[in-house]
C-alpha cells in the first residue's frame, strides 16, 4: 500500500476541503489492512463517516474528486461508501448509506451524474461486514478513532451480511472459483472460531482446519491465484462438491 500513500494523502486533503466540518472520519478496511493487498487483484476500500446528509451539489463535488483520484488507484480502483455517524453507534442494520462508488458504477456517474447522486443511496447489508472489519482490524486514515465512532456489529448481523456472499456458492463457484472457495473458508472460520479473516487468511485457515483432506489442493490453488493473479485450473466436479460440503458445515457449525 505504500505506493498509494500519495493517493490517500490527497484523498484526505480533498475530502476535508469538500466536506469541511461535516467530515467525521475516513477509515481503511479490506485487504489493505489485512496484510494481503495485491495491486493486480485488490481495490482500495474506504468508509467515510459524516455528521449530516450532504446536498446533491456536495455529492457531485465529492464524486468528481473520487473519479479523479480513482485514476491513480490499482486496477480494481477505489470502492467507498459514505454513511452518517448516527448509524454507526448504535450500529444500524441493514445500514443506510448516503453515497457509494466503485468502478462498476463509473460509467453511470460519467454518463448521468445528476441521476447518480440522486439515486445512489439506500441501505446495504455489505456494510455490516465492512464495519466489522473496521472495528476489529481497520485503520483510521483521518478523523476520530474507530471505537469512538463505531459500535460492535452483532454476530447475527455479521453472519447475515457474509452469508449473502456465499448462499449461492454451488452455482457461483464455477463462475468465480477463487473468490467463492476462499470466502467459504473465512465464513466457516467465523462461524466455528469467531475469527474475522481476509480471503487469504481464510484459505490458510481452511487448509489447516477443514477435516476432509481432498479439498486442501483446491483451496491451495485458489490461494495461489489470489496471491499471483494466475488463473487456477478448476476441477468443476470437485468444486461443486466442495461448495455443497462447506455450506453444510457453515449451517451446522
Amino acid at each position: 500500500m505504500d505506493r498509494y500513500r500519495n493517493l490517500l494523502d490527497n484523498f484526505v486533503m480533498q475530502s476535508k476541503n469538500i466536506l469541511g466540518d461535516n467530515l467525521v472520519g475516513i477509515y481503511l478496511h479490506g485487504s489493505a489492512v489485512m496484510g494481503c493487498f495485491n495491486y493486480k487483484k485488490s481495490d482500495i476500500d474506504l468508509l467515510i463517516v459524516i455528521k449530516n446528509e450532504n446536498s446533491n451539489e456536495d455529492k457531485r463535488d465529492y464524486m468528481n474528486m473520487v473519479v479523479e483520484r480513482n485514476r491513480e488507484a490499482p486496477k480494481k480502483g477505489i470502492e467507498l461508501s459514505i454513511v452518517k455517524e448516527s448509524v454507526c453507534n448504535p450500529f444500524e442494520y441493514p445500514t443506510p448509506f448516503e453515497l457509494h462508488f466503485s468502478i462498476a458504477h463509473l460509467n453511470w456517474y460519467q454518463t448521468n451524474p445528476e441521476d447518480y447522486v440522486e439515486k445512489m443511496k439506500g441501505t446495504d447489508k455489505d456494510l455490516a461486514a465492512h464495519i466489522k472489519i473496521i472495528y476489529h482490524r481497520g485503520k483510521t486514515v483521518y478523523g476520530k478513532e474507530i471505537k469512538s465512532v463505531f459500535s460492535e456489529v452483532s454476530r447475527e448481523d455479521y453472519m447475515d451480511s457474509i452469508w449473502i456472499d456465499i448462499e449461492n456458492a454451488k452455482d457461483e463457484i464455477i463462475k468465480n472459483p477463487m473468490y467463492i472457495i476462499l470466502n467459504l473458508c473465512r465464513v466457516l472460520a467465523y462461524k466455528k472460531d469467531n475469527l474475522v479473516l481476509s480471503k487469504q487468511e481464510g484459505g490458510v485457515w481452511g487448509i489447516e482446519n477443514i477435516a476432509d483432506s481432498k479439498y486442501k489442493k483446491l483451496i491451495s490453488n485458489a490461494l495461489v491465484e489470489y496471491q499471483t493473479g494466475e488463473e487456477m485450473v478448476l476441477d468443476k466436479s470437485l468444486a461443486s462438491i466442495y461448495a455443497e460440503y462447506m455450506l453444510e458445515q457453515i449451517k451446522s457449525a
